[in-house]
Order: C-alpha cells, then structure tokens, then sequence
C-alpha cells in the first residue's frame, strides 16, 4: 500500500534505460513529485548536480558501463540526498556509500516511495 506523499520534491533521474526512467518518471510524478531531469550518463548528470535546483535523485549504479560513483560523490560534496538504484548483480557500494538509501529494479511505489523520505531526512 503506498502512503501519501508528505513533501512535494524535486527529482532528478539518473537512469540509462529510457523505458525503465519513464516508469520511475510516471511513478514519481503520480506520487505528487515533480521529475527536473532525466540523465543517462555520468557526464551529464555532473553537469546538472553542479547546476543543482532538486531536492533528491535516483542514481542508477551503471550508467552505460560506468560507475555512478563520481554523481554520488559530488551530490554528497553539495550535501544534496540521493538514493542509489541497482538492477542486481553489482558490487556493494563503495563504503562511503553503505549507508545510503537502495533500491533495487524493478522499481514499484512502494519501494521509491520510502527510499526517498529516508534519503532526504538523512
């Protein structure tokens, strides 16, 4: 069962897989949140985490055979909140990161939904 969103937010997607950003897109915005961008490399989700105007992301672990470890580090250098999505099958999280919220694919509401309120209460 889905709880009701308490806080609208800002949300960037960082996310690879055009059909499965669109599904995290259509399940954010239905739970009220409002998606600022969808990234599918690393160089463009740097680009948009300097330019900042979002309150959390979605960091998909592989972004086309590259690690999201350089997002994370510069979204926790801007102490923005983040969660870290993986399909599976992928080495844990560099240490610094153990304690980050995760989620794993497929997504569903009731996944996001908490993963999100924990990453932004910290």
């Amino acid at each position: 069962m889905c709880r009701p969103v308490t806080d609208i937010r800002s949300i960037l997607i960082v996310e690879d897989e055009p059909l499965i950003a669109m599904m995290l897109e259509d399940f954010l915005d239905s739970l009220g949140h409002r998606v600022v961008g969808i990234c599918d490399t690393v160089k463009d989700a740097l680009g948009h985490v300097e330019k900042g105007g979002f309150d959390c992301a979605v960091l998909d672990v592989n972004l086309k055979g590259e690690n999201v470890w350089p997002v994370a580090k510069a979204m926790r250098e801007k102490e923005l909140p983040f969660v870290i999505a993986s399909g599976g099958h992928v080495e844990p999280p560099p240490a610094e990161f153990a304690q980050v919220p995760m989620i794993e694919k497929p997504y569903t509401i009731d996944r996001v939904t908490p993963a999100i309120e924990k990453a932004i209460a910290g």
